[in-house]
């Protein structure tokens, strides 16, 4: 017989501690939030596409303490550390030029607004260069506004392919190389840009047909030094080296995934899944999903807070945000005999066991569930 000594303390679960209501609640039309976290003053800025707003979320309280008002439909925001702005996009009529909006986190004012390219969809920061990348979905052939933080303008402007090209939200800036990665939901192909060059330095295929997979958000991993990008169409997340620009896993989550966010605590990557109201977390170590966690109604933007160990998940479809604990634990060891230790714990979460008789520590793999592949059509912005 082995004796098995469970240590509670390194039982972690993730789960949703929290709802925040935010934008319009109770309006029949969903509406497409992204989410920022401002790390100069803990709180978290959650753009309402519907009503255009910009809530202020305080982390210390969960609570909306501001609302700035916008220009058109707020979309995507990035936070300026460097300058302690947020930069949101403004999409407003696909006929029109778009603008970008920058607000100071010290007013929760707009402060400027940048005139870019048409119909902007992504936005990313690089801190590098003092620079904030657009990408304007509208343009044909489409492109990549180049903003300089110090001036608020446009400073170059970046063409991405032929027409037919379609970026959509995913844009990320990769620190260890200094290259911005964008998705293409067209040709369900990655861009990479060169932030010292303004140049498009690469295309990754990945192995979906022209427009099936739908290539949408994109992340880095700084410990791993890869990019996750999901795919939309499939259900799948992509991960690529950043040092060979190719494709090294896809993984299977949930149910039309759409925007992620890296939690550099523990490694892990939060995927928000629309259509099946989850968020997906993936072990960067292993490439699986670890966990599956439930929110709200249309899950879409997701912003990391590393100050709370927190992930803020906004839900499109019920005007709310999921706040979720990367992880939660127990103090209390408690010790259990039996010959064949039990080696499946609770969906979404992970055990460390300890064998005492071998002085041997085992790890319990949690639960990795395969979403049923289906395809569906992205629904314009």
């Amino acid at each position: 017989m082995i004796s098995v000594l469970a240590i509670a303390g390194t039982v972690h679960s993730i789960a949703v501690t929290k709802t925040i209501t935010v934008g319009n609640p109770g309006t029949s039309s969903p509406y497409d939030y992204y989410a920022a976290y401002d790390s100069g003053n803990n709180e978290v800025y959650v753009s309402n596409e519907g009503v255009a707003t910009v809530s202020v979320i305080s982390d210390s309280t969960n609570a909306v303490i501001a609302t700035v008002p916008m220009r058109f439909s707020p979309g995507a925001i990035a936070y300026d550390y460097g300058k302690g702005e947020l930069f949101v996009d403004n999409g407003g009529p696909t006929t029109t030029l778009g603008t970008v909006s920058v607000i100071s986190d010290k007013t929760n004012t707009v402060v400027a607004n940048v005139t870019v390219g048409t119909t902007p969809v992504g936005i990313a920061y690089d801190p590098s260069k003092g620079e904030i990348f657009v990408t304007n979905s509208g343009d044909q052939p489409p492109d990549v506004s180049v903003i300089s933080d110090s001036t608020n303008t446009v400073v170059a402007t970046i063409p991405l392919a032929t027409s037919g090209y379609d970026p959509i939200s995913g844009i990320a800036y990769d620190s260890g190389v200094g290259d911005l990665y964008v998705a293409n939901q067209g040709f369900d192909t990655v861009q990479v840009i060169s932030d010292s060059t303004n140049t498009v330095v690469a295309t990754i295929p990945t192995q979906y047909e022209q427009g099936a997979g739908v290539a949408y958000g994109v992340a880095y991993d700084l410990a791993k030094a890869e990019i996750f990008v999901t795919h939309s169409g499939v259900n799948t997340v992509t991960v690529i080296s950043d040092s060979t620009n190719t494709i090294i896993a896809n993984i299977s989550v949930g149910l039309t995934p759409e925007e992620l966010a890296y939690d550099s605590r523990t490694g892990q990557l939060f995927v928000a899944n629309t259509v099946d109201g989850t968020v997906s977390v993936i072990s960067d170590s292993t490439n699986q999903v670890v966990s599956t966690v439930t929110v709200g109604n249309g899950p879409f933007g997701v912003a990391y807070d590393p100050s709370k160990s927190e992930v803020f998940v906004t839900n499109a479809a019920d005007s709310t945000v999921s706040v979720i604990s990367d992880s939660s634990s127990t103090s209390t060891p408690t010790a259990t005999a039996s010959s064949t230790p039990t080696t499946t714990p609770e969906f979404g979460s992970a055990a460390l066991v300890s064998v005492a008789a071998a002085m041997a520590i085992v790890t319990l793999s949690a639960v990795v569930i395969s979403r049923k592949k289906v395809e569906m059509t992205q629904k314009a912005k």
